[in-house]
């Protein structure tokens, strides 16, 4: 754990911009969690100290709290100190999870933004290949080939594939980024594991193309990669979820 708050420094000097003192104090406080200067666990200053250190009033200061927990990087409760929190893709998920439970519309378009998103990640974890990001989606094609059948633990496989082709590049800001998709792919994959028409060729299916994006991962393959994700979306054409959910069950278009 980091050096206690109350004995140094750990933000940059008084603030310049008065007219947005809270929204510079937060983003002061900020840089230190994604710098390293305070870690996960980390307590920070009392308000009184936070307004210190900046030499602004404890409402300002208190703001700047708020605002930091509603970002998901510290946790806040009454009566005890705020700590910084690990980062992750939790308010980014729920964000996207409200969307794509609005309506349709927004889900097609939230999967036409993973397909764009995750063909760039594959290439780069194609280049990279982190071992952990390796190991994390070789295990979920394991846990989607004996979840077949499953809905449940086959979607939660399925999301721990795509978080490890995240890890597998080693870049925190696109892991953070696809924790915050896990919203997205845990409704397409729900839908399209509950549809009744659903084959058991479709479920092998479904795990070929998983594994045929690990292999060219595991190759370094880049083009292949992104052709295997491009497929797989293909495969998985968000426009035949109007057959598992009709417009009017999810706010029309």
């Amino acid at each position: 754990m980091s050096a206690d708050p109350s004995e140094m420094s750990f933000f940059s000097a008084r603030i310049a911009v008065p007219s947005r003192l809270a929204d510079a104090v937060t983003e002061a406080i900020a840089a230190a969690v994604f710098d390293g200067r305070l870690v996960p666990g980390d307590p920070l200053p009392s308000e009184g100290e936070i307004a210190r250190e900046f030499g602004v009033s404890k409402p300002i200061a208190r703001e700047a709290l708020r605002q930091l927990s509603g970002a998901g990087l510290v946790h806040t409760q009454q009566g005890k100190v705020a700590r910084v929190k690990a980062l992750n893709g939790e308010p980014l998920e729920r964000f996207y999870g409200f969307a794509v439970r609005s309506s349709l519309r927004r889900l097609r378009e939230a999967n036409e933004m993973r397909l764009v998103v995750e063909a760039g990640i594959a290439r780069l974890a194609a280049q990279r290949q982190h071992p952990e990001g390796l190991k994390a989606m070789d295990d979920a094609v394991a846990d989607m080939q004996r979840s077949l059948g499953d809905p449940d633990a086959f979607t939660a496989a399925d999301i721990a594939f795509h978080h490890g082709l995240a890890l597998a590049t080693g870049n925190m800001m696109i892991r953070v980024q696809m924790e915050g998709l896990r919203s997205v792919q845990r409704e397409v994959s729900e839908l399209f594991s509950s549809r009744s028409n659903r084959t058991s060729a479709d479920w092998a299916a479904t795990v070929e193309r998983h594994r045929a994006i690990y292999s060219a991962i595991e190759a370094g393959d880049q083009d292949r990669a992104e052709a295997m994700i491009a497929r797989h979306y293909e495969a998985a054409d968000i426009a035949s979820l109007e057959v598992a959910s009709g417009p009017a069950e999810r706010g029309g278009q």
